[in-house]
């Protein structure tokens, strides 16, 4: 399912469909689009990038992030959507350093979104007219991109002022794993018909539910989410002997063998997954391994078997929270997810919880019968609530 340049091939998409019986996790085709200009005040227009980049120990050294970054060439470069840098700066402006033109970006300083950035490219989007003093500013990745990666060049001080040094790290820390529900899929969406270009533009990780949850929980988060994936078959059953677990060790998802590197910082005490609408969302088709059965089975020793990976991983105090949410076609997911952490209960280990989240009032109105961003807004809400029933040592 992929051309010569190692992009998905746009999914045929038929009729529109009731929530999740079909399309509840489509494939992303993301596309190549144009700069937008600064969406607010005081945002200028885009500069060329500088010739001499800053090390890559500078860069992180200026900027936070959670997200799985590889430094390179002083540069830092990603995949996963949702990736967000911050940094605070005394002066009246800020430039940020950017070179992707697959991936859209919100820009905030102090808190106030002022620009959206659509596939910059390679630049340096400068933002000015602020008062002297010191400021705060956040980059976040929107947008997914599988087949490519974005690099960030740190931010640089307009003239007169300091990039200042980093903030802290937060202390809490939360993992987000999933599919298209977990990235945003054409959360901003007015419309459930959407060609590739507009899944793209309308996507805001930033805007799903889990970033809602862990802003409001002050966590810092990874989203390690991809569209179309599931435990052990994906989305209509494409890209046979590839799952999203052929993904989840990379910190850039389109170089075959990338394993991200944990720098030792990256220690969540909540882990919450969510695999198994593309399992079993749609029919098997007749040119599949799978029956009914043999994909029941498979699904279940695959998680428990990523379970035990997580809890390698990240200790016996980190709580993993296994999710499962309405499909109009099928139990199987929510009885099987239920089963699987009933069995990891049964062998002692109480850190691992199910939760699911139900549907209503829910309008599944993003693209192809996804949440809407009211609908993450719903869902954030209920998963706030859920964590406060975790015995988390925040």
């Amino acid at each position: 399912m992929s051309n010569a340049r190692g992009r998905p091939r746009q999914q045929r998409k038929g009729r529109t469909v009731r929530p999740v019986r079909v399309t509840a996790a489509l494939t992303t085709a993301l596309v190549t689009a144009a700069l937008l200009p600064g969406a607010a005040a005081g945002a200028s227009p885009a500069h060329p990038m500088p010739t001499t980049q800053q090390p890559a120990s500078a860069v992180l050294a200026k900027a936070h992030t959670a997200g799985r970054v590889q430094v390179d060439k002083g540069t830092v470069r990603y995949s996963w959507p949702g990736v967000y840098f911050e940094g605070r700066f005394r002066g009246t402006g800020v430039g940020i350093v950017l070179d992707d033109a697959d991936n859209d970006y919100d820009v905030a300083i102090d808190g106030t979104t002022v620009a959206t950035l659509v596939t910059p490219g390679r630049t340096t989007h400068w933002v000015n007219g602020l008062s002297n003093g010191v400021h705060r500013v956040r980059l976040v990745k929107r947008t997914e991109s599988p087949w490519a990666t974005g690099t960030f060049g740190g931010f640089v001080a307009a003239p007169g002022g300091t990039i200042l040094s980093r903030p802290p790290a937060r202390h809490r820390q939360i993992e987000f794993i999933g599919d298209s529900y977990t990235a945003g899929y054409g959360n901003l969406s007015t419309t459930r018909d959407c060609t590739s270009d507009e899944v793209n533009r309308t996507t805001n990780t930033d805007l799903a539910f889990g970033a809602l949850a862990a802003r409001r929980l002050n966590a810092d988060y990874q989203v390690n989410a991809f569209s179309g994936r599931g435990m052990v078959r994906n989305y209509n059953g494409i890209e046979p002997g590839t799952n999203y677990r052929t993904y989840y060790d990379r910190a850039l998802l389109n170089v075959e063998g990338d394993v991200w590197t944990n720098p030792g910082s990256w220690r969540p005490q909540l882990v919450v997954v969510g695999l198994g609408i593309n399992d079993f969302s749609t029919a098997i088709n007749p040119d599949e391994q799978w029956t009914p059965d043999t994909l029941t089975a498979a699904y279940s020793a695959a998680y428990q078997a990523f379970l035990d990976k997580l809890r390698a991983r990240y200790g016996a105090r980190t709580v993993i929270v296994v999710s499962a949410t309405y499909m109009s076609n099928t139990t199987a997911f929510a009885e099987l997810a239920q089963r699987i952490v009933q069995e990891r209960n049964d062998r002692g280990d109480s850190r691992i919880r199910y939760w699911y989240y139900e549907n209503s009032g829910l309008d599944y109105g993003g693209c192809h019968w996804h949440p809407s961003v009211s609908d993450h807004r719903l869902i954030a809400d209920r998963l706030g609530d859920f964590i406060t029933t975790l015995p988390l040592r925040w």
